[in-house]
């Protein structure tokens, strides 16, 4: 065969291969929002440190583990008391300024949790809690792990805990791409339609909902995909410059530490450009980003902590 010929079959070959699926989780497609933080996060090695642990996150991160963990109770230990006990159990102090502030977290977020079980049925068994469910799309394997799955009435519904300052409404529970996916992803994996979502807010014992249609659900499968793209194409990218520049590298050079020189780092920014805003304050890389440096005032760890405000 002419080589001519060889070349016309691999492209053949080439044209029928499947489209490359990108792999991810809702919580990484929406830190492309600023894709200078995507890139700290996933795609820098060594990743470069990040800040003191928050307050606030770790409060939520208790919070969740004391709902997980009360579903697991036998039957008669389900009472809100020990859901408070639970928070109790597995409290940490990192974040807060000290052990006093911590303490009274702690007594808050116990009350919030006992507050919320008071009107959770404890007999109505979720269909999941920690549940991992997934789904695919032309251009995504997306999967992730929901709070808690409930079934009411023959479908699926989504439930998301939040402990947040601000109370979410029914436009958050709308425009989570998270909710959507995890709507998505527990109709492929538990095979049960699934339409509503609802945000938990403990703090304020509120619940904003949404139902969804096909064809919003499909809104969020062409925002995530399009996420995805620009993602893989940043990633591809820049992955073709590092390459490019090692096999220039002479045989003879010293290897290379790891990390990216001046000027590829130049490049990985122009191509993952920071988002600057006050939200700059809140990130973990912060210290890493002069665009974050220059756009937001630093913030102690328990800035968070701050009353729920509607």
């Amino acid at each position: 065969m002419s080589r001519v010929g060889e070349q016309v079959g691999e492209q053949l070959q080439l044209g029928s291969m499947p489209t490359r699926l990108f792999s991810c989780t809702p919580s990484r497609l929406t830190t492309f929002d600023c894709p200078r933080r995507y890139r700290m996060t996933y795609l820098d090695r060594p990743t470069p440190p990040r800040g003191a642990p928050w307050a606030h996150n770790t409060m939520g991160a208790v919070v969740h583990l004391a709902l997980h963990r009360w579903w697991q109770l036998g039957r008669p230990k389900r009472n809100p008391e020990n859901g408070g006990w639970l928070v109790e159990r597995h409290w940490q102090h990192d974040g807060f300024r000290d052990l006093e502030q911590s303490l009274t977290w702690r007594s808050r977020a116990k009350e919030w949790v006992e507050q919320y079980l008071r009107g959770v049925d404890a007999d109505d068994e979720p269909v999941g809690v920690e549940r991992t469910v997934g789904t695919r799309t032309d251009r995504l394997a997306v999967s992730g792990r929901v709070d808690r799955i409930d079934g009411r009435d023959g479908e699926l519904v989504i439930v998301d805990y939040k402990t947040g300052r601000s109370i979410p409404g029914e436009d958050d529970a709308r425009g989570s791409l998270a909710l959507a996916l995890y709507a998505l992803g527990a109709r492929r994996t538990l095979r049960q339609a699934c339409r509503r979502v609802e945000l938990h807010h403990l703090p304020s014992g509120s619940v904003a909902a949404f139902e969804h249609t096909d064809e919003s659900l499909q809104r969020h499968i062409a925002r995530a995909e399009a996420c995805a793209e620009d993602i893989v194409a940043a990633t591809d990218t820049l992955a073709g410059l590092l390459n490019q520049a090692d096999a220039q590298a002479s045989p003879t050079a010293a290897p290379r530490p790891p990390g990216m020189t001046a000027d590829e780092t130049a490049i990985a920014d122009d191509l993952f450009p920071a988002v600057p805003g006050a939200q700059c304050g809140w990130c973990d890389f912060r210290r890493n980003c002069p665009t974050g440096l220059a756009s937001s005032r630093s913030l102690d760890s328990w800035s968070g902590l701050a009353e729920v405000a509607g």
